[in-house]
């Protein structure tokens, strides 16, 4: 089959001999006990995945095939996968893979701060390949009317977007700040559309503006302007921690920043009378839970997102994620193993 695979992590802009390496040759995976045999559909392009790639998230699994927005086709199961998927299922594949399921974390329904926790794409291969694996308790059922291309970037950017803009306390009708407006903003953008929010979104993308214009937003405008009026809550979903100190300064008494990536430049120093008093506060925003997962996707069934992406064959991941650092995709990558 083919797969890409990090092999020596550092900058995409190294081009061939950056740290990707594509095969075509490599073997089909074999279900372990418990686990889906997936033909891969289609693959969201993450920044979790470019982060991977150059290094910021040192590999776990060495010549790991990254990848963790996987739409695939059950093809094989292996021995105690249960009955929940059979073969010519249509399933997803999002970042959590595993968790232990006995620490107080998962006792108390936490399980994405299971300190044994695994993910797809960093501590098992992922879904830039042909084929992949995944723990039939952790497979996702999909709504059905959107297609394979779309279905992927649910599967991490939205389920992210959709945990973030849980932990960002909005309350009913309130004003939203989304910094940011790449895959996972612009879908989390639409859940706080359809729940009443007063949305702004701050962006150095002129095209990711007029997106944001398009879904509905009340204004746009540059990543570190002041929005034209405080904010109830924001969403950082730019990897800048430059932002945090203007985010912070938007917000109204009693706001809350919500911080979604898995990784983020550095802050600079805070003024606390200007960023955080009158009860400002800055949460962060740590993988998912399989209830985010399920909660999100059942949104997604229930009203028809627009989900805005940009494809490429599985030959050319690599361009899509050198694309992706350096802001050249509207809406959301999308590698397309399929018609679909």
């Amino acid at each position: 089959m083919r797969a890409w695979r990090v092999t020596r992590p550092g900058p995409m802009a190294l081009g061939p001999h950056g740290p990707l390496r594509f095969g075509e040759d490599d073997p089909v995976p074999e279900p372990s006990r418990g686990e889906l045999l997936l033909r891969v559909l289609a693959c969201g392009v993450c920044r979790t995945d470019l982060h991977v790639a150059e290094g910021d998230l040192p590999v776990h699994k060495p010549d790991v095939v990254p990848g963790h927005e996987v739409v695939g086709e059950v093809v094989g199961t292996g021995e105690g996968a249960g009955e929940s998927f059979s073969v010519g299922d249509r399933v997803g594949v999002a970042w959590l893979r595993g968790t232990c399921g006995r620490c107080r974390f998962c006792a108390r329904g936490e399980e994405n701060l299971c300190p044994y926790s695994t993910y797809t794409g960093w501590d098992a291969d992922g879904g830039y390949a042909d084929y992949t694996t995944v723990p039939a308790d952790y497979a996702l059922p999909l709504p059905a009317g959107y297609s394979d291309a779309e279905l992927a970037p649910l599967l991490c950017a939205g389920i992210i977007g959709y945990r973030a803009l849980r932990r960002a306390q909005l309350p009913p009708g309130g004003r939203l700040g989304i910094y940011g407006f790449g895959a996972s903003a612009h879908l989390a953008a639409q859940v706080a559309l359809a729940e009443g929010a007063r949305l702004h979104v701050l962006t150095r993308s002129a095209k990711a503006r007029q997106l944001a214009a398009e879904l509905g937003a009340a204004s746009t405008q540059g990543a570190a302007e002041q929005p034209p009026e405080p904010l109830d809550s924001a969403i950082l979903f730019a990897p800048a921690g430059e932002l945090v100190p203007p985010a912070l300064a938007a917000l109204d008494r009693g706001g809350t920043l919500s911080i979604a990536g898995i990784h983020l430049s550095d802050i600079p120093q805070l003024n606390y009378q200007r960023h955080l008093f009158q009860e400002r506060q800055v949460r962060s925003v740590t993988a998912n839970t399989r209830a985010d997962a399920t909660e999100f996707l059942r949104f997604a069934a229930g009203n028809r997102l627009r989900v805005s992406t940009t494809r490429y064959p599985l030959e050319q991941a690599d361009h899509a994620l050198v694309d992706l650092a350096a802001d050249r995709v509207n809406g959301a990558a999308v590698l397309a193993a399929s018609t679909g």
